[in-house]
C-alpha cells in the first residue's frame, strides 16, 4: 500500500533537489560564464558621435555578441557546432563533468517526487540512495568547475578577454552569473545530500509509524 508521507524536512529536501537540478541545467546552457571587455556599439542609437558600449559574453559552448542597450538586442547562439569545436580541451572535460553531474541531479529530482509515496527500494532507503547520488553529483560538478578556468588561455577566450588572458587568469573579462550559479548549485547539491539523511529520519519516525498502524494513507507532519 502506498503511504504518502509529507514532513517539513522531506518536503524541503524534495523542493531543494528540484531547484538545484534546474539551476545547474540553466547555468550549463547559459552563455554568461565570462563577460568580455567593453566594446563600442555602433547600433545603440546614441547621437553626438558616442556609439556606446556593450560587453559580449562567452559560455561553455555558446556566446552573445551584443549585450547592452542596442536596438537589436543581444545576438546569442552556439559558437561550437560540434563537441570538437569547443574552445578548449579543458572546457570539453569540464562540460563532460558538469553534464554528468547535472544529469545525476535531474534523476534525483525526478526520484524525489516519488519519494512522497515510496520511501524505499529493495529495502534500501530512497533518501539514502539519493543522498549518495547527490554527493557524487556534487563531486562531478566540483571537478568540472575546477577544470573550467584552465581553458581561459584558449584563442576564443583571448578574443573576448584580451591578449593577457591565460589559464586561471581571465584578464579583462569578469565572471558572469552562470559561473556563480553553478558554484551555488554545487554547494546546494552537498547540502541536499545532508538533508536527505534528515528526510529519512523524519519519514521513519515513531510518530509516522503510529499513523501508518492506524491505517492512514496520507500522513502530514511538521
Amino acid at each position: 500500500m502506498c503511504h504518502v508521507i509529507v514532513t517539513c524536512r522531506s518536503m524541503l529536501w524534495t523542493l531543494l533537489s528540484i531547484v538545484v537540478a534546474f539551476a545547474e541545467l540553466i547555468a550549463f546552457m547559459s552563455p554568461d560564464w565570462l563577460l568580455g571587455f567593453p566594446r563600442p556599439d555602433s547600433s545603440s542609437g546614441r547621437t553626438g558621435g558616442d556609439p556606446g558600449e556593450y560587453r559580449p559574453s562567452l559560455g561553455l559552448y555558446s556566446r552573445c555578441l551584443r549585450v547592452g542597450s542596442g536596438a537589436g538586442g543581444a545576438s546569442c547562439g552556439p559558437y561550437a557546432g560540434t563537441f570538437a569545436e569547443v574552445a578548449s580541451g579543458f572546457w570539453q572535460a569540464a562540460m563532460l563533468f558538469l553534464a554528468a553531474g547535472t544529469l545525476v541531479l535531474g534523476m534525483v529530482a525526478c526520484i524525489s517526487i516519488f519519494s512522497l509515496c515510496f520511501q524505499s527500494v529493495l529495502k534500501k532507503s530512497i533518501f539514502n540512495i539519493c543522498g549518495v547520488m547527490q554527493a557524487i553529483a556534487g563531486l562531478l560538478l566540483m571537478v568540472g568547475l575546477m577544470l573550467y578556468p584552465g581553458g581561459w588561455g584558449s584563442d576564443k577566450v583571448v578574443s573576448y578577454c584580451g591578449k593577457e588572458a591565460s589559464p586561471f587568469r581571465p584578464a579583462q573579462c569578469s565572471l558572469g552569473w552562470a559561473f556563480y550559479a553553478a558554484i551555488g548549485g554545487t554547494l546546494a547539491a552537498f547540502l541536499c545530500a545532508v538533508l536527505s539523511a534528515q528526510a529519512e529520519i523524519a519519514t521513519s519516525s515513531d510518530k509516522v509509524q503510529e499513523e501508518i498502524e492506524e491505517g492512514k494513507s496520507l500522513i502530514c507532519l511538521l
